[in-house]
């Protein structure tokens, strides 16, 4: 039996590499601050982890079947070293690097893992690793440098200086072999930018960037080319030397790749079918039966015998009871003589996790208001290099602020007067919800991208939802006066100056409310595909039960709930308040009592004489300048009577702010990070 031991001043233990099963062997206390570099042992034993297939229709399925992912996983991660995870698709590679990860919940992973035989709490855990995602989720306009130099501001110690942090960026930067592209853009489908292989290395980086000790990489070396793969798993071996655990996993490894490997584990159907160096593989496949040939690359043979043995009717169950016996007869031991704690502290005082001082780092490197102003920066930063997208809105807004204006040029105050401002209200109100759909792609790709940062503590979900209110105020605020000179004045609008502030006032309260609902539906919305058809149904129904189509007064009774939820209904009747409210205003004087009914067609003298003809019958006086209603009772007509214009507008806002509530439990809830 191979035994490998490192050895230190102070306590330890002594940990079997192949189980990970340990035995303490010294207790003895030292000053961290004089040792040497302290070894990190990352191991795991028995990892199993099942799901129910077919849970989410069970009346289909019959409560579905249990399907195990991972099955009696053991293994060992050092620092220094890469462990490489490898295996077919659906073999358990990601699974087992999420579980290595903290991400699957506890009550469904059995096993337990352990750093340096101590169970690591979840809170240090995301403190001293990192996680780097299979798909790149990067802000398209922001260069590579203030990529990684954002990062720096959300994870670094709000203690160390803005030149500290640079210069960590400029090492990263060097690390990673980014320094030709320092300046480019990240890019995306409409933008040039870095290449796929550069896009890759600074999602590394800005998991990286304050120096952790345990790396997790799901298939970093996906959809990239040979030489792209070639540097990545280079880089990765620099950051492990430096004193990392690093633990990838990796579809299919080239012959280079390999050569830059430290430690495998091939798994098969969620089994382990190989654990050890990359160099004993010959040895391993020989006595188990089938040898190498010698220009054959060691994994795409050690896969393809895999693939071959699954599809045979005992599967691979010989080869996972082989490698089980491989195990028992070269497996290693490690001796470790020191306590994590002891370990993190003689890390940190030697550089790594970027910390100013030897205690662990606080769960949030930077307070509340810093946040906010570091995520609003970023924000603005990347909209003003995608100018377009503000502009399309901009433009979509004034080409419908246009055609309303002159769709309805100067309205009078006649009957149809009244109902072409009725439906000029309605259209505008609702115009203005769905002008602010657009902004859901944007939201879906900024939510992905809140995930990552937010997993390993980068800032708080409340900074990020402020943050996210306080960017989108100042473009609220232009298409609303855009929107309210182009149409107040050409329509020809009640209620001079003051009518036009208040008129200013509800629609921008309206494009906020409609932003804040796109905002907390894009924290519910799994997909953009299903994005749309949910918030175009939505502002269908609040438009339904506003109380344009429909008074309130008519609205059945088992609906009329509906009619207080609609988002619309509060806008709609602030601005028919700002237009009629006016005791003293007619909107139906003389002969055009008859506009409406059947005798509209009839010659004005004789519309004349029919007044007089009322006013002899009902005692009353009636002329061509009497007036039959005022803008009070077109609001009774339409069932507007129980709130002002100023609670419809306080009531508008309100339900902004609500929304934005939402949207932060939406993310609090519903962005965890972990498998069930």
């Amino acid at each position: 039996m191979s035994r490998i031991i490192a050895e230190n001043s102070g306590g330890g233990h002594v940990l079997d590499a192949a189980t990970g099963n340990g035995t303490p062997v010294c207790e003895t206390s030292v000053d961290v601050t004089k040792l040497p570099s302290m070894p990190f042992l990352l191991s795991f034993n028995h990892l199993t982890y099942s799901v129910k297939v077919g849970r989410k229709m069970p009346l289909l399925t019959g409560g579905g079947r249990t399907k195990t992912l991972l099955n009696g996983i053991s293994g060992v991660a050092r620092d220094g070293e890469i462990l490489a995870v490898l295996g077919a698709s659906g073999s358990g590679k990601s699974t087992l690097i999420d579980a290595l990860a903290n991400r699957i919940s506890k009550g469904s992973l059995k096993g337990n893992i352990t750093l340096n035989d101590e169970v690591v709490e979840s809170r240090v855990l995301k403190s001293i690793s990192a996680y780097v995602m299979q798909h790149d989720l990067l802000f398209p306009m922001l260069t590579v440098e203030e990529t990684l130099m954002f990062a720096a501001e959300f994870r670094l110690p709000r203690t160390m200086s803005k030149s500290k942090k640079r210069t960590r960026v400029q090492a990263l930067i060097d690390q990673l072999g980014l320094r030709n592209a320092t300046e480019t853009v990240i890019g995306d489908e409409g933008h040039r930018g870095v290449s796929g292989g550069e896009r890759r290395r600074v999602s590394i980086g800005v998991n990286i960037i304050h120096d952790p000790i345990i790396l997790f990489l799901d298939e970093p070396t996906s959809g990239l080319d040979s030489t792209s793969a070639f540097m990545i798993v280079k880089a990765l071996q620099k950051i492990a030397q430096s004193g990392s655990i690093v633990i990838m996993s990796i579809h299919q490894p080239s012959y280079r790749i390999l050569g830059l490997l430290d430690r495998l584990i091939i798994l098969s159907n969620g089994q382990t079918v190989y654990t050890g160096l990359p160099t004993h593989l010959s040895l391993y496949f020989s006595e188990f039966g089938y040898s190498i040939p010698k220009k054959e690359n060691k994994t795409e043979f050690a896969l393809d015998l895999i693939w071959e043995l699954e599809g045979s009717p005992e599967g691979t169950k010989s080869l996972i009871e082989f490698n089980k016996k491989w195990q028992s007869k070269n497996s290693e031991l490690v001796r470790l003589c020191s306590s994590l704690k002891e370990a993190i502290s003689v890390s940190i005082s030697k550089g790594k996790l970027v910390s100013t001082s030897t205690a662990m780092v606080p769960r949030f490197a930077n307070s509340f208001w810093k946040e906010i102003l570091v995520l609003s920066n970023r924000s603005i930063l990347n909209s003003r290099r995608m100018p377009e997208l503000f502009v399309t809105r901009l433009v979509a807004v004034l080409v419908t602020g246009f055609i309303l204006a002159t769709m309805f040029w100067q309205l009078d105050n006649s009957p149809k007067g009244i109902q072409e401002r009725l439906g000029f209200f309605a259209f505008t109100m609702s115009t203005t919800f769905y002008a602010c759909t657009d902004t859901l792609p944007v939201l879906l790709h900024e939510r992905y991208i809140f995930m990552r940062e937010t997993a390993y503590n980068s800032y708080k979900r409340s900074s990020y939802v402020i943050s996210n209110a306080l960017v989108v105020l100042p473009g609220l605020i232009i298409l609303s006066f855009a929107f309210t000179t182009i149409t107040f004045w050409a329509i020809g609008l009640n209620g001079g100056f003051s009518g036009f502030l208040y008129y200013l006032l509800i629609i921008f309260a309206s494009f906020w409310s409609g932003s804040s609902l796109v905002t907390f539906l894009s924290g519910i919305i799994p997909h953009l595909m299903l994005g749309y058809p949910i918030v175009v149904a939505i502002l269908a129904c609040f438009l339904l039960f506003s109380g344009f189509f429909i008074n309130r007064d008519r609205i059945p009774a088992y609906w009329i709930w509906f009619h207080y939820l609609s988002v619309i209904k509060y806008p709609y009747e602030a601005v028919l308040h700002n237009e009629f409210d006016n005791s003293t205003e007619c909107f139906m004087r003389g002969i055009q009592l008859f506009d409406d009914t059947p005798l509209v067609t009839i010659p004005n003298a004789m519309k004349v004489r029919l007044l007089q003809s009322f006013s002899d019958v009902l005692g009353t006086k009636i002329t061509s300048s009497t007036c039959f209603s005022r803008g009070v009772d077109i609001l009774r007509n339409q069932g507007i009577t129980d709130l002002s214009k100023w609670d419809c507008l306080f009531i508008t806002l309100a339900w902004g702010f609500f929304f934005r509530i939402l949207f932060y439990f939406s993310l609090l809830f519903g962005s965890k990070n972990k498998r069930t």
